[in-house]
């Protein structure tokens, strides 16, 4: 699966996106024909992951060039700008999103003289550079994370990794999974420690699905039991992705990365991001200022559709954490790994 991408497939006039919300025990496809299609997919998870949502995203602008069938400049710029807005609704803390629209926005700024015909062909052949832009960044993250966890100085490593930042949350070999693939290719995994990743299981569901299909050894366990691998000496590093880094280094990733970043700190273990360049926002200063989506409180409430919590008790779902740029060992991104003090380095890659 690290070569292959089952994430999305694009056809040409619609795109397919692998259900993540039926993984692993279900493989099925949801079809997206327009803008407003792939803007529910993204909202609805059935799609996730910042960097696929940012090539999700792309494609929506897309297709909502295709359905214009008209001959009016006006009315064709005017939908495709309706879709760009429909899709930047849809999910506020991941900037990839963000980053992709902004990219095929620009695009048709660019090339409003064009006729509507060779700004849709414009808008496709940007849509699939994304895609493949994407992989062959992944693909050199995993490069470089190696190389950074080679410096631990140990011939295999345990790796503790949380949610899913693989080939499912990309358009292909993943970020965080980039770095754990490369190591496996190098022979250098001893197991990966899987989060389970509450409320929405993406751990359990689909990075162990991921691993299983690439024959790397881990094993699933719950939250809560970090803090004892960690303690008994059984996590020789934490690898984490990322929605959105702050200019400062502050990062934020899926509920629960803080808490690991924390344990890290406190049994003196590198805790490592894994994310390309587009996911730092420049425009922020700090990982205070970076929105954090609140989802629906049903997603606490009930495991896999089975119902734990009565509706009468009150929960909260925050999506995300931001974990502080002092708690970070290292940030890999395409170009490098990124050591403190990160403003400085960071924008120096950039």
């Amino acid at each position: 699966m690290g070569a292959g991408n089952l994430t999305l497939i694009w056809k040409g006039d619609s795109l397919e996106m692998i259900d993540q919300r039926k993984l692993p025990f279900t493989q099925e496809y949801v079809i997206c024909k327009d803008a407003n299609s792939t803007a529910q997919a993204i909202q609805d998870m059935v799609i996730r992951g910042a960097p696929a949502i940012g090539v999700a995203a792309a494609y929506g602008v897309l297709l909502a060039a295709k359905r214009y069938e008209g001959d009016s400049k006006d009315e064709f710029l005017s939908l495709v700008r309706e879709g760009v807005y429909v899709l930047s609704k849809s999910r506020p803390t991941a900037v990839n999103l963000f980053w992709a629209l902004d990219r095929m926005e620009k695009l048709v700024d660019e090339n409003i003289a064009q006729s509507i015909d060779s700004i849709k062909q414009i808008l496709e052949k940007e849509a699939k550079k994304i895609e493949q832009e994407d992989i062959s960044i992944n693909k050199a993250i995993g490069q470089h994370g190696r190389e950074a966890l080679s410096k631990l100085g140990k011939p295999k490593l345990s790796i503790l990794t949380h949610c899913n930042a693989g080939a499912l949350a990309t358009a292909g070999y993943g970020t965080a999974l980039g770095v754990i693939r490369s190591l496996h290719e190098a022979d250098m995994i001893e197991k990966v420690l899987v989060d389970e990743t509450r409320p929405y299981l993406q751990g359990a569901r689909l990075t162990a699905w991921e691993l299983y299909q690439d024959g790397i050894p881990h094993w699933v366990i719950t939250d809560n039991m970090a803090a004892y691998f960690m303690s008994r000496g059984q996590v020789d590093a934490v690898v984490v992705g990322a929605d959105r880094v702050a200019k400062n280094g502050d990062s934020a990733n899926k509920i629960g990365t803080l808490g690991l970043s924390v344990l890290a700190h406190y049994y003196n273990l590198p805790f490592f991001i894994a994310a390309p360049l587009s996911t730092v926002d420049f425009s922020i200063e700090e990982g205070s200022q970076i929105p954090i989506e609140q989802r629906d409180e049903e997603e606490v409430r009930t495991v896999l559709g089975t119902r734990i919590i009565p509706g009468y008790i009150q929960v909260k779902n925050p999506s995300f954490d931001v974990t502080s740029h002092q708690n970070i060992t290292g940030i890999i991104t395409e170009k490098g790994t990124v050591y403190p003090p990160y403003e400085k380095n960071i924008a120096n890659l950039g």
